[in-house]
């Protein structure tokens, strides 16, 4: 296997390399830290490279494996990029903040302690928005994030870094997070799998939640398995998590390789009330739905109703800005205005019970469906620094009417799944995303995987990466 070939190999099949002896995790390590040098001055996806701890890191591993290839976590000595809003002990962490940008992590995120315990090096931490509050990854003071696919495009936001890494062979998978369509909308712009799980199925700790539930960590990669096996690695309860779900019966990789049977699924291409999709993100939605037609799945459209939602959605985002506890006055105008209209204690908690409200509507929906099928943003990849001269209240018009399928499922904590489909005339990915009842990611995760074996996508690589 020449050294492109292994790097966009997937983290399953170089886990299963290094058991063979085919590969060592040093080798590997060497392999990525020599393409981010070379490359990622034109990417911008990594914040910080931990190269030498990742050897250390890669060196103990190889020397172990010389001494036993049994009993080893899932992916020893494979590589893994973690996402700069996550601490990793001894490295630094700046969410996407200028004036942190030599804060050292001193603990781990429980989310990165069960990657650890899976046997993953840790390349470095992947750029992100300011507090990871917008959809592109452009933070002042850090390079922006370019698309592999077409540097003059984001590769969106907040986990752009993650999803940049991943297309371009940077990192074979990725850990994100995704608050609003912050895994999604990168997948969607660069052309990956990423799942935001249901609410509680992955761990906050030991931090905690503090935007009453719309967030959580999930998985990036190029591949369905891929991303099912990290979900399986990410996922469980720790002690004192103010949300959870009970542990499915067989595990997401599983699931991505058996048959989901015949599924009622609903779809959509508009969003009220703020509209019709795009006509490239139709068009994905609608070979979509042909595609399940003939794979025998009851298809017909349908859409739950989102009235309501916007405001007080806007509202949690906003205080998500405040909670942080940065001074404005570091923040970029932007991240300053969300915190000005964050209000009051009472103002956030009244859309929190509007949100649930909404979302408990939304949620009522999927006792006729299993799945949803809709476009993962309303329009296709923007530029880098497209909106940059706009005032903050028209960039918060634009972000709505552009993430608009993706906080919905934040809000009720559904899982959601987004998949690559094709091109548009750009050049750039676009794709759909795939909504599933609650707790049953594996539903989504073997649907995805039947579409991705009839339309495999992860041979793609973008002319950067080669």
């Amino acid at each position: 296997m020449n050294k492109i070939d292994l790097a966009f190999a997937s983290a399953l099949e170089q886990a299963q390399l290094i058991r063979q002896g085919e590969v060592s995790p040093l080798e590997l390590v060497e392999l990525y830290l020599e393409r981010i040098q070379r490359l990622d001055s034109k990417l911008g996806s990594y914040f910080t490279v931990a190269a030498e701890q990742a050897i250390a890191d890669a060196k103990a591993k190889t020397e172990q494996l010389s001494k036993s290839n049994s009993d080893l976590p899932p992916f020893f000595g494979v590589p893994i990029a973690i996402k700069d809003l996550n601490a990793v002990e001894g490295i630094r962490c700046t969410y996407g903040v200028n004036v942190l940008k030599d804060k050292i992590a001193t603990y781990d995120d429980g989310v990165v302690m069960r990657i650890k315990r899976a046997g993953f090096t840790i390349l470095g931490k992947t750029s992100t928005s300011e507090l990871g509050s917008l959809p592109y990854s452009e933070a002042p003071g850090f390079p922006p994030t370019r698309n592999p696919w077409n540097l003059d495009y984001t590769a969106g936001g907040s986990s752009g870094g993650a999803a940049a890494a991943v297309a371009a062979g940077l990192s074979p998978i990725a850990q994100g997070s995704d608050a609003g369509g912050s895994i999604r909308g990168p997948a969607f712009c660069c052309g990956l799998v990423g799942i935001k799980p249901s609410r509680g199925r992955v761990t906050w700790a030991p931090v905690g939640d503090y935007q009453s539930g719309i967030s959580t960590n999930g998985p990036i990669a190029r591949t369905v398995a891929d991303a099912a096996a990290l979900l399986d690695v990410m996922s469980g309860y720790v002690t004192g998590d103010p949300y959870w779900v009970l542990a499915p019966e067989n595990s997401f990789i599983d699931a991505a390789r058996q048959p989901p049977g015949q599924l009622r699924i609903a779809f959509t291409t508009s969003l009220p009330p703020i509209g019709e999709a795009q006509t490239v993100c139709q068009q994905a939605v609608q070979e979509t739905v042909q595609q399940l037609e003939g794979m025998g799945h009851i298809v017909e459209q349908g859409c739950p109703d989102f009235t309501g939602l916007i405001e007080p959605f806007i509202k949690i985002w906003q205080a998500g800005v405040t909670t942080a506890g940065i001074p404005n006055e570091v923040l970029s105008p932007m991240n300053r205005w969300i915190a000005e209209q964050s209000g009051s204690a009472g103002e956030y908690l009244q859309a929190v019970s509007q949100m649930q409200i909404v979302a408990r509507r939304v949620v009522m929906f999927f006792e006729a469906y299993d799945v949803l099928v809709l476009p993962t943003y309303l329009f296709p990849t923007i530029r880098v620094g497209e909106w940059a001269d706009l005032n903050p209240e028209e960039t918060l018009q634009k972000i709505i009417s552009w993430i608009a399928p993706c906080p919905p499922f934040n809000a009720s904590g559904l899982p959601a799944i987004a998949i690559p489909t094709g091109f548009d005339t750009n050049g750039l990915p676009v794709g759909v995303q795939l909504v599933g009842r609650p707790a049953a990611e594996a539903t989504i995760i073997a649907l995805a995987a039947q579409i991705e074996a009839a339309k495999p996508w992860s041979t793609n690589r973008p002319a950067i990466a080669l």
